[in-house]
């Protein structure tokens, strides 16, 4: 097979977790937003009304979508933004209650980070999921300002208890903050939550802009820099906002129809997989989003497999270690215990067809057996 240059249409984007494609409606959107929102939506006159307009259509529309008021909906300027600015006002309102911040293992980076007063991490089984018991166990104990848990892992797709352990959290009067940067656009997210955040890149909005919603009933604390806007200190990108919550409303509407495809999709994947010696194929088969899908080979480098891939016109992500970002393995698969190198992970856009995956599965046993063949193991 030749190679396949980027940006060509032979090429196969695999690796949409956080940075999907924009959808065709949030181009639309934006440039629209340009010449109607570009001004500052907290100014009084004209131009300033009418990107403040935009801008509180935006929260509205988000605000449907996550049964969240309207009021309670805030954008940020990223995911990690709000994260981070979950995590800091969220245990600045409680400092009286204790300084504790409760998380599972598998939490992004950025919110483990954030969380520098957390406790001991709750651990996870060997598909992914939080040990509930252990969770609630951890919620109720004395001087909790905090806990944190993921509506679903972005990395190898497993389901959290989320429900549960808000139950458990607001009878111990512990808000719970749910990272949902995985699964808005893509499965529907429950009520369980007292703050939310959610990722606009990862269902097809734009990057820049993230979204962060608080329950009334919250009490919060000012963090960082003094401005009108404590969620977004200096403000954020009405058109990009504008962009966000049009895709938004565009995936929202044929949702269940993506869900059931691109998850008879992935099924396909891992049962193809399973079949490659030596692969891991992890996370929950059954409790899962429906389009990420993570698999990990012995004998082989993570590094040397996504650049093979690459080769052969398939972009892909890993969690591997020695990647070009990170010399540490996933600190996901580590907290799961399963194998943490040889790791290839799997998000399918909306637009992924059953062929692009045909395609793929095709290419993979035999570029398994080249790096293996290159690391001097091809005869294991």
């Amino acid at each position: 097979m030749s190679h396949a240059t980027p940006g060509t249409p032979d090429r196969v984007h695999l690796d949409n977790g956080g940075r999907a494609p924009w959808h065709p409606l949030a181009r639309q959107a934006f440039e629209q937003a340009l010449g109607d929102g570009w001004a500052d939506p907290r100014r009084l006159h004209a131009e300033g009304r009418r990107a403040a307009r935009l801008l509180d259509g935006a929260r509205e529309a988000v605000a449907a979508v996550l049964g969240a008021r309207t009021q309670e909906v805030h954008f940020t300027p990223s995911h990690t933004a709000s994260l981070h600015t979950a995590v800091a006002s969220g245990a600045a309102g409680r400092r009286r209650a204790g300084t504790a911040i409760v998380t599972s293992a598998v939490e992004r980076s950025a919110l483990l980070q954030a969380a520098a007063h957390a406790n001991s991490p709750v651990p996870v089984d060997r598909l992914g999921r939080v040990d509930a018991d252990a969770m609630i166990s951890a919620v109720r104990a004395p001087g909790v300002a905090l806990a944190a848990l993921q509506h679903a892992n972005g990395e190898v797709g497993t389901v959290q208890p989320v429900e549960a352990v808000h139950d458990a959290a607001r009878a111990a009067g512990v808000p719970l903050l749910v990272d949902a940067g995985a699964s808005v656009g893509h499965v529907a997210v429950p009520g369980a939550w007292d703050l939310l955040a959610a990722d606009p890149a990862d269902w097809g909005g734009p990057a820049g802009v993230g979204v962060l919603a608080v329950r009334q009933r919250v009490r919060t604390a000012p963090v960082g820099p003094e401005d009108e806007d404590p969620w977004a200190p200096g403000g954020v990108s009405v058109p990009l906002a504008f962009a966000a919550a049009v895709a938004l409303q565009a995936v929202e509407a044929d949702r269940a129809a993506q869900e059931t495809r691109r998850r008879q999709l992935v099924e396909r994947l891992r049962a193809e997989v399973s079949r490659i010696p030596d692969v891991e194929v992890v996370g929950d088969p059954d409790g899962r989003l429906p389009h990420v899908a993570t698999f990990s080979f012995l004998y082989v480098d993570g590094e040397a497999l996504v650049t093979e891939l690459d080769r052969h016109g398939f972009a892909v992500g890993s969690g591997s270690a020695c990647t070009s970002s990170t010399l540490e393995p996933s600190h996901v698969l580590a907290a799961m215990g399963v194998l943490t190198h040889g790791n290839v992970r799997i998000a399918l856009d909306r637009t992924t067809t059953a062929d692009e995956v045909d395609r793929f599965c095709a290419v993979l046993p035999g570029a398994v057996a080249r790096v293996r063949e290159m690391l001097g193991v091809g005869g294991l």
